[in-house]
């Protein structure tokens, strides 16, 4: 028996595709989330060997957070070229069509039960059709990240419009054609606040200065000196908003720099007049889902705990990209992502990877690597973060290598590539990382 529903045609050079055609009530994995991890998971499926995979997407079209991302800079690792963010998830999405994987836009995941053989029946809420039940072998979480709003913080002041997150204005700007505002202040010196800082001004409006109340930026460090520099935005670093005024709309804020204790010095405070005030204060991954399935999450990244293939703690349950732990690159995503659709699909097929013997342990200035814990039989890419800058420097893995890095800062990831034949001189069950200064 098989659902139909709702098609979407996809426009290529001299071809007409369709995405969704039938459905079918059972698939060997499904991909919740439509954005670049999720269509990489299902293209790493694909090539594992598995035929029938079904992405699951709540947006009425698949390509994420991507789609509202019009500035160029993505693609350098992966493609080797500057792709607009609706250019990558374009090349991706003409993949996924061309491996015959089936997308079910417009759906939401309420839930997930087990069977007793291990099968997955995926409950899903379709726009046009009610609740659909999905039978599956394999699952692949990728739903991604959201932003962390105001009341995450809680600035102090009044409460009028004016006051919204970096990302929806950017929805409003690229995709909506509205501006959020004239005068514009940014607390926050997240990636997406510096790529709004310069397109707020490449709109005309006056953006009057990015807050940041660490001593360091927290984006790239090309975003600081394409975004902020090249466009005389100045950063204030160990600064922060200490109040909001205004009734019906922002009127002006205060600003105060931080003291050591990370607290506000108000005797230093000063008012700043404007009419908008973006947050970019950090992202958060989206688990509820992982949370009701009872999965086991790292307090530090905020996603699912993980082995060397990528699988949660409940078995079949796979993970990558941002609702894992946040990335700073989509390349990275990419990467990660077509491993995890990979072991999801050999799972599928009945293929049981050995079970990790090595837990890593985040050491010195290590806030956390993924994934948590490895195997000797297989090359490992080990992505981490740094607590505090430091420069120059070396990653120490255990005893059994080290890496000299010019510097390393917390916004951006390390990634780090273990061979096999170093696991092999390893004998213990636990490795730890350590980030040093170059002389220690």
């Amino acid at each position: 028996m098989s659902l139909k529903w709702k098609t979407i045609n996809i426009q290529k050079p001299g071809k007409k595709f369709n995405i969704l055609g039938h459905m079918e009530q059972a698939y060997d994995v499904v991909v919740i989330g439509g954005g670049p991890g999720g269509m990489g998971a299902a293209l790493g499926a694909r090539e594992s060997g598995v035929a029938r995979v079904l992405i699951l997407d709540r947006e009425s079209e698949p390509g994420g957070i991507l789609l509202q991302c019009i500035h160029s800079g993505f693609g350098l690792h992966y493609f080797k070229e500057q792709l607009t963010g609706p250019e990558y998830a374009e090349r991706f999405l003409n993949k996924v069509i061309d491996d015959n994987v089936k997308i079910m836009a417009g759906s939401y995941v309420s839930g997930i039960a087990v069977d007793s053989d291990g099968t997955k029946q995926v409950r899903v809420l379709s726009e046009d059709h009610g609740q659909v039940i999905v039978k599956t072998r394999a699952v692949v979480l990728s739903m991604g990240c959201r932003e962390r709003t105001r009341g995450a913080i809680r600035i102090p002041g009044t409460r009028p419009s004016g006051v919204l997150t970096a990302g929806l204005a950017q929805k409003f700007v690229n995709m909506m054609g509205m501006l959020p505002g004239k005068r514009i202040a940014i607390l926050g010196s997240g990636d997406i606040g510096l790529i709004m800082a310069r397109r707020l001004m490449l709109e005309g409006c006056e953006v009057v200065g990015v807050f940041e109340y660490l001593p360091y930026s927290n984006g790239l460090t090309r975003n600081v000196v394409q975004c902020l520099e090249d466009f005389g935005i100045p950063l204030h670093l160990s600064t922060t908003v200490a109040y909001i005024h205004g009734r019906d709309r922002v009127e002006r804020i205060t600003v105060a720099p931080v003291e050591k204790d990370l607290k506000p010095d108000l005797s230093q405070a000063r008012d700043i007049q404007c009419d908008t005030l973006l947050l970019s204060i950090g992202l958060i991954p989206e688990n509820e889902l992982s949370q009701s399935l009872g999965i086991r999450l790292d307090l530090i990244t905020g996603g699912p705990w993980v082995s060397s293939t990528l699988e949660t703690s409940m078995p079949g349950v796979f993970a990558c990209g941002n609702v894992l732990h946040v990335h700073d690159l989509v390349d990275y995503v990419t990467r990660e992502s077509l491993l995890a659709g990979r072991f999801a699909g050999e799972w599928a097929q009945g293929v049981r990877r050995p079970v990790d013997n090595i837990r890593l342990i985040p050491g010195d200035n290590v806030r956390y690597c993924v994934p948590h814990s490895l195997s000797t039989e297989r090359e490992h890419t080990i992505y981490m973060r740094c607590k505090t800058v430091m420069q120059p420097c070396k990653i120490r893995v255990g005893n059994l290598m080290e890496k000299k890095l010019r510097f390393v800062v917390p916004a951006e990831m390390i990634m780090l590539k273990i061979k096999p034949h170093l696991l092999d001189k390893f004998h213990g069950d636990t490795l730890r990382i350590d980030i040093l200064p170059e002389d220690a």
